[in-house]
């Protein structure tokens, strides 16, 4: 394991034990830190969509869950995915604060348009938690990873990408299909990517919204192969591997096979693509101190407990510095893919190494 990874699993070791200490002595805290009106034992959790990432629904929510309980035995969680509708979340956002939730986890599906709610929310006593998304209005913490990084992280695995497949950066054309600009991440992956690659590549010749949506992604790299031709770009930046996935399979049927395109999320078919060479890289976000740095902050909250033990940095929006938990993602690519997400467990051999993947997995020595 090189030194790099060492630092990544440390890190993750870390921030698991700090959420461990910073919850502790809370089932058996005094009444006098509890809140004094509406739900002390109910958490709401809200999140985007479940479409162009199974992240939510297969881990965010379910870790989320876990340390709730762990923390609070006697607590519940009331969940709501909105399906990439901001209109259908903000009914569950209202339903939520009707039934007297006073600590609300939101991811939300146009975070540019939330501050009003939270807005409404605060004033009847509402504490919510920007979750991955930094969700506006007057939230009482943020818990996410560092976007702008991510973007970075994206540009330098695309050049090294196409370096390492035997094509010169510095002269590549490149094809950007983003997130949705209506997510604050999108932009921040979008600004750190475009400080990678402007400069480092030859020129970004095709840039586009994805909205975050395989279909989208599918059409709009589709109007690049028809607006540039076969030959006009030699790499492809997808914001996240849902969109990767729509991506090279657009260019495959386009006879365009072997282009670097990378995206983010660590996904478990971005992992089999990757060990195929059909994917260059993805981004691993750690979910599961982002989900317990969450469930943590809002045992906190709904028990009147001081966030700053988890929520370590602060974020400025709206005149606000936010407190903070940020985590740090990594590289993934076929060389360190066994430590990273499976060292990590965030998936075993077995759900990569299925009989279709046998031998990319033995080739990259996973087994």
């Amino acid at each position: 394991m090189n030194a790099m990874m060492r630092r990544v699993l440390v890190g993750t070791a870390a921030v698991s034990m700090a959420l461990t200490m910073a919850a502790c002595g809370k089932a058996g805290g005094s009444s006098s830190n509890s809140a004094s009106s509406g739900d002390t034992k109910t958490i709401g959790l809200l999140l985007p969509e479940n479409s162009s990432s199974i992240r939510y629904e297969s881990f965010d929510k379910p870790l989320i869950e876990a340390k709730v309980k762990a923390l609070c035995a006697d607590c519940t969680v009331k969940y709501n995915n909105a399906n990439g509708d901001a209109a259908t979340q903000k009914q569950q956002f209202d339903t939520l604060v009707s039934q007297g939730v006073k600590v609300i986890v939101l991811d939300a599906v146009n975070a540019t348009g939330t501050a009003s709610w939270v807005t409404d929310a605060q004033k009847k006593g509402v504490k919510v938690i920007a979750y991955d998304r930094l969700a506006s209005g007057p939230v009482s913490a943020y818990i996410s990873f560092d976007n702008e990084k991510v973007g970075e992280l994206q540009g330098q695995a695309l050049i090294d990408a196409v370096n390492a497949g035997g094509g010169n950066a510095k002269t590549a054309n490149v094809v950007m299909i983003n997130g949705d600009d209506a997510d604050p991440n999108a932009g921040q992956f979008k600004a750190g990517a475009h400080k990678i690659l402007d400069g480092g590549v030859g020129k970004i010749v095709y840039e586009q919204s994805g909205q975050w949506q395989p279909t989208v992604a599918s059409q709009k790299i589709g109007a690049a192969i028809t607006a540039l031709g076969k030959g006009g770009f030699q790499a492809v930046y997808s914001a996240n591997d849902g969109m990767a996935a729509a991506i090279i399979t657009a260019l495959k049927a386009a006879g365009i096979n072997g282009m670097p395109v990378g995206g983010q999320d660590a996904a478990s078919d971005a992992i089999q693509r990757i060990l195929t060479g059909d994917q260059s890289y993805t981004i691993y976000k750690a979910y599961k101190p982002e989900a317990e740095g969450a469930a943590t902050i809002a045992v906190d909250l709904l028990h009147g407990v001081d966030v700053t033990g988890t929520a370590t940095t602060v974020t400025p929006s709206g005149g606000q510095n936010i407190p903070s938990l940020l985590l740090t993602p990594v590289v993934v690519t076929k060389k360190n893919i066994e430590q990273t997400v499976i060292a990590d467990g965030l998936y075993k051999v077995s759900d990569i190494c299925t009989a279709q993947y046998a031998d990319a997995c033995k080739a990259a020595g996973i087994q």
